[in-house]
Formats: C-alpha cells, structure tokens, sequence
C-alpha cells in the first residue's frame, strides 16, 4: 500500500466525485430534459426516476466501458511499473475533465463529459510517455480514433433511429382521421420495443461479475423477447382499458389506481362523462396564471384601454425595456412565487429576503451574524431551487426576446397533435426515459469511476498492473449517488438551454427521441466505446425535428453551438490534462 501518497488518492478521489456531479448536472440533465420537455413527466418525478435507473444502469453494466477508459487509451507500459505515477496521471485527468465540465455547467454551456474525459486522459499520456505511446489508432475499437469516430457516427446514427420510430407513429396514428383509437390500441406495441431494448440492455451486455454476456444466443433471444412480449401483455391488460376510459369514454371519474381493474373498465359505465377527456396540456407555450384575470375582476373601462385619440395626444413616453431587464423581470417573477411557497423553499427565500447581507465587507460584525443566519437557508435554495424552477419558461424563451421570437418561429413549423393522443405516448416515454437512463448509467459511469479505480487499485496494491482488476462495485455505487445529487441540485442548469430549445417537443416526439437514443448507446456500449449520450439525444432530438417535414423546424444556432462546445473540449480539456501532468511530473525540487 502506497502510504505515502495516499494525499494523492485523496485528491483523486476529490476530483472523481466532482467529475461525476459535473456528469449529473451536465450529461443526465440533458438526457431528461426530453422526457421534462415534453410534459411527460415532471422535474421531481424525473429526479426519482433518474436516480433510480442511473445507479441500476451504473452498477449491473457501467464496468465495461469503464475499462476503456482504464487501459485502452495509456498502455500500461507506459508507466513502467510505477503506481505512484499512475495514481499522479488518472488524477491530473480527472481534475481536468470536472474543471472543464463544471465551468461549462455553471455558464450553462453543454458538453460532453465522455469527451472531456477521454481528451483529459489522452493529454496526460502525452505528457507522461510521448504522443507515440498514446492509441491514437482504432486499438481493436478501444483506441482514440474509435471513441472519437462517435463524435460523427453517434448523432447521426440516432438521428436515424428517432425519426424511424417517429415516423412509424406518424404513419400508424398521427395521419389517420381519427388517431386516438389508434394510439390507444397500438400501445402495447410501443411497450414492447422499449421492454426488449431495456432488457437487451441488460441481459446481452451484462455485468462483467455476472456473466451474462457470456450465455449462448437462444438464451439471450429467448430472455430479451419473453420480457418484452410480457412487458406488452401487461401494457394490454391494465394499460389499454385505463387510457381507453379516460381519452375515448372522456370519463373524468377514472382515477390512477383504477388500472388495476384491466378489462373490467371496459364494462364500467360512465360516471362523469365529460365533452373533453381529462388530460393535460402538453403545448409547449401555455398561459401564465398570473396573467388570466379573475372571476370577480372589475369589467375594463375605456381608462384601461386608451383610444386612438388618446394615444396620438399623449404618447407612451415609457423606455422599452432591454434585453436583461425583461430576462431579470422572469427571474423575478419566479422568486416572488417561491417567496409564496408554504415548504422549505418558501422559508428559505423568505429567510434571505429578510436577512440581507449589510453594509461593508463580510468580516464586519452585523454581516457575520447575517450570514450565519442566511447559510441554512442557503443551503436548502440549492438543494431545492431547481425542483421549482421553471423549466419550460426557460426552455421557450422570454417573450419580447430575440430567442423567444426565435423559439416561437420554430414551433409555428410545427404539426400540433391532439392532446388525447399525445397522453398515450406520455406513458410510453416514461419507459423510454427509464431506459434512456439506465443506458446513460451504464454508459457513463465509466468516465468517473474508470480513473478512480485506477487511483484506488494502484494506492491499495502499489502495482500498477492491477488497474487490470475489475471495478469494486462499491465505486460504481458511490459515483452512481454522486452523479444522481449533481442531477437533482444542479441539472436544472442545463436542463433550461436543452429540449425545446432545439425544436417542438411533445410525448410522441419525445418517446421516439429517447428511444433512438438508447438504442444508440446500447449499441456503443456493446463494442465498451464510452459514447456521449449527450451527442445521442441531440442526434435523436434533430432527427426527429426534421420529420416535421422542413429543416425550419428545427433551431440550427443551437444545434450549431452544441458541436462547438462538443469540438472545443477536445483541445481544451486535453491541454488541461497535459500542462497538469508536465508540470508536476517535471517540477523541480530539492
């Protein structure tokens, strides 16, 4: 054991836990921003579901691709042996990557933690051993030139696969005359894509401890199969009759639990029918409540609406407000609502709108007992702030802005679809964000915990040959609960510039979107080539976009700015790596 540098493993594992909650709030924000987009699912419930799925998708697969990361990009030869350099190489790189990513989370810029990873390694084994020793080639599909061939291939292949399950629901529902029988009857089938991907996903790629990769093809086949065939029998029997009572019957007396009736709510009689069924609104833009008056509301006056007359004789002398006074008049807005909430948010506003910090500077006596009274609630705004923030808002833009009027152009090229047919698909998009990520933690973890067993592996042994040894499940674990805090504190940062951002989303889009995406990754994750499932939804997200049937429809300057961002960190986060690594491996000392 490598006592003597156990500052480094604690550094290390600093960094590691740092890069993973950069992953969260950066990766698994955008991966969920479809699913929250759409209106499928809320923010809280896209945090639980998250969390759940990540650690499952992390700790049964996530070791695979964490071994790419490990051994495929710095030979082993490259440190001669010598642990304490190689503990001194994965930590130089994982301060690079979280540096990089968490200054990109905090300016609301999205990137590519996988990239920003794999760049940071590549710089630090160029400043370790040389570029020669660096695998710049395809190495049998684990070298650089494999993982980086995802920048091209993984949007576009997921590009394919969300506008061929997309198209496949316009052609089978959106196009009839009477689509809502058709949603609802072709459920099942929808269930039984996303079981079987969910499933393959686990059973064909395995956890490496498990083996199950290894069973022969009949097996994998016959497993994969039976559960999404049943995953569709269920679908069929408590699914269909519920959705069929609500959006068909448009019966308001049909509560959530009653899905456990199945059939029998074909034979229920109406006990509220209604002209409309009872579903929610899944427009994109939707009206403020703030701005819908009240019942007992005076009636408007001629005061309240000036005439011709009036406005030639006594002109609007008001200055039109900027750019950052109408996006300061939404945060304000937003505040003055949590200012109102009942539960810790609430107090935690109220608490620092009455306890401001005074006059002069911090170590002044009134503003260190200001602070002190202002840190709990502090803490829980950032715990909290972003489970009632307004994502859609965000997402669509100010009104009055240029973005808002940019937004506003792309969805005008937009086909709106009934909301009774868009409720069935909100169902299916729960499972598809599920298996968007599960993918995500199988995928992904490799970036964080990949280095730090290396660093633990090499403190524990002092033999850098056992960065071989598999990953302990207790690291997948732990970066798992990492990444999941960084999704639930942080995401919403990201979340707010993705989604709809880039074109109209809806629970149909939003299903098909996510679905190629998984696949996408799935498939990447198969052949252990670590791929940015960022990259693989945005890929999805325009390839969806663009079966509106014009390129209009989709919002290019911020497709333009993703792969800016995406190409940037390769250079960025490499150099990072490198300088670290040269400067302390060549410092001098006495």
């Amino acid at each position: 054991m490598l006592d003597q540098y156990t500052y480094v493993f604690a550094i290390g594992t600093f960094f590691a836990l740092l890069d993973a909650y950069n992953n969260g709030a950066n990766d698994v924000a955008n991966a969920w921003a479809t699913s929250v987009s759409s209106r499928s699912i809320s923010y809280r419930q896209a945090m639980i579901f998250g969390t759940i799925f990540e650690m499952l998708g992390a700790i049964t697969v996530g070791a695979r691709t964490a071994d790419t990361i490990k051994n495929s990009i710095i030979p082993l030869s490259a440190f001669q042996n010598n642990a304490g350099v190689q503990m001194l190489a994965f930590t130089c790189a994982l301060a690079a990557a979280s540096s990089w990513v968490m200054w990109c989370t905090r300016h609301s810029a999205h990137v590519s933690s996988t990239y920003s990873l794999v760049s940071a390694v590549a710089g630090v084994g160029v400043a370790t051993a040389g570029a020669s020793k660096v695998q710049w080639g395809w190495h049998d599909g684990k070298g650089l030139g494999a993982i980086f061939s995802g920048l091209v291939m993984a949007p576009a292949i997921s590009a394919a696969f969300g506008a061929i399950i997309f198209m496949l629901i316009k052609l089978v529902v959106h196009m009839r005359k009477n689509p809502v029988p058709w949603a609802v009857w072709t459920a099942p089938v929808w269930f039984l894509i996303a079981g079987t991907v969910c499933t393959l996903s686990i059973v064909y790629k395995g956890s490496p401890n498990l083996k199950l990769n290894k069973k022969p093809a009949w097996y994998v086949a016959s497993v994969t199969m039976g559960t999404g065939v049943g995953v569709a029998i269920l679908a069929a029997i408590f699914f269909v009759p519920f959705v069929h009572a609500k959006v068909i019957k448009k019966d308001h007396g049909v509560k959530w639990w009653m899905f456990l009736y199945g059939p029998l709510l074909f034979k229920r009689p109406v006990v509220a029918e209604s002209d409309r069924a009872n579903v929610p609104n899944y427009a994109v833009v939707q009206d403020d409540d703030e701005h819908i008056p009240a019942n007992n509301s005076p009636t408007p006056t001629e005061s309240d609406h000036p005439t011709e007359k009036k406005l030639v004789d006594e002109p609007d002398i008001r200055p039109v407000p900027t750019y950052k006074e109408i996006q300061a008049d939404g945060e304000r807005k937003l505040r003055e609502k949590l200012l109102k909430k009942r539960g810790p948010i609430g107090w935690a506003m109220r608490t620092l709108r009455d306890h401001p910090m005074g006059a002069g500077r911090i170590y002044e006596l009134h503003n260190i007992k200001a602070f002190f009274v202002r840190l709990p609630a502090m803490i829980v705004c950032g715990a909290l702030y972003g489970l009632h923030y307004d994502i859609h808002a965000a997402q669509s833009g100010i009104a009055g802005t240029p973005e808002g009027e940019r937004m506003a152009r792309v969805y005008a090229h937009a086909h709106k679809y009934p909301n009774e047919v868009e409720h069935t698909y909100s169902f299916v998009q729960i499972l598809t964000a599920c298996t968007a990520s599960f993918a995500h933690g199988a995928n992904d973890i490799g970036n964080s915990v990949g280095p730090w067993a290396v660093i633990y592996s090499a403190w524990k042994t002092g033999n850098a040959a056992e960065s071989k040894a598999p990953v302990p499940i207790w690291q997948l674990a732990v970066l798992s609960a990492t990444i999941s805090l960084g999704l639930l504190t942080y995401g919403y940062n990201i979340m707010k510039v993705m989604g709809n951002k880039i074109t109209y989303h809806s629970p149909s889009r939003g299903c098909s979107m996510e679905m190629g995406a998984a696949i996408t990754v799935l498939v990447f994750s198969q052949y252990s080539l670590p791929v940015s499932t960022s990259m693989c939804i945005t890929g999805a997200t325009v390839g969806v976009g663009l079966c509106n049937g014009t390129i209009k429809a989709v919002n290019f300057q911020r497709v333009g700015l993703l792969m800016l961002s995406w190409i940037a960190t390769i250079p960025i986060a490499g150099t990072i790596g490198g300088v670290l690594m040269g400067l302390f491996l060549n410092a001098p000392h006495f």
